[in-house]
């Protein structure tokens, strides 16, 4: 996918999310989410995460050339073990501990993703990052697995908080073209779901039943490993 389209699905996403975490009350950084253990507060700080690893990985040697895809990033290997995923908690409860209050770390994400959003725009089309897992990819494959964790996270927050998902349009097309190729507007359409409905179907936000499964199969659907 073109990075300058990555870019800006990235940088209308995360924008979205902090224009939406902006002003909560304290009661709401401490609701609940469907990512157990996670508090709001503690799943903006995941995000706020993977969104971190960019900066070294930039300032890292750049592989000679790329191995894997997007959705090949989202396979179901030692990534989502227990053990990875018992750090990945401890890495979200840990950033979002950093900050003195729930409004402060607003302005520390939007500062996060703005800086990221900086590095990556000067970047040449074709540049390669490793990934903390070792992988070798176009930082536009990267960047594309960045837009799938804001966007979907932020459908897990809106639900925490009783929202309307704020979800954008280039974010929703990016990744459901990740799932389903160049051809997803006819996909998407032919099922009748909007994008946001799709998104929550093949993520787990929202249980799918035989049918609907069997319809998605059809489509050749990229079925995800997601923590």
């Amino acid at each position: 996918m073109n990075q300058d389209r990555v870019l800006e699905a990235f940088r209308q996403e995360a924008g979205a999310l902090t224009d939406a975490v902006s002003g909560l009350s304290p009661a709401e950084w401490n609701l609940p989410t469907r990512c157990t253990p996670w508090s709001v507060l503690d799943l903006l700080g995941h995000v706020c995460v993977v969104i971190e690893w960019l900066p070294n990985m930039l300032n890292a040697p750049a592989p000679d050339k790329p191995e894997i895809s997007a959705a090949e990033y989202y396979r179901p290997d030692d990534r989502f073990s227990p053990r990875t995923n018992d750090s990945r908690i401890t890495l979200a409860k840990d950033r979002s501990a950093r900050s003195a209050d729930g409004a402060a770390f607003a302005g520390d994400f939007a500062a996060t993703w703005q800086r990221v959003d900086q590095l990556c725009r000067v970047q040449q089309a074709g540049r390669t990052v490793r990934t903390r897992h070792g992988d070798a990819m176009l930082l536009s494959e990267f960047l594309l697995t960045r837009v799938v964790e804001v966007a979907v996270h932020g459908l897990d927050l809106a639900d925490a908080l009783g929202r309307k998902p704020w979800l954008t349009s280039p974010a929703a097309d990016a990744v459901t073209e990740l799932l389903l190729g160049t051809e997803h507007t006819a996909a998407t359409d032919e099922l009748g779901w909007s994008r946001t409905r799709f998104l929550r179907k093949v993520t787990g936000r929202e249980p799918l039943d035989a049918e609907e499964a069997e319809r998605i199969e059809r489509l050749g659907l990229r079925w995800l490993a997601l923590g």
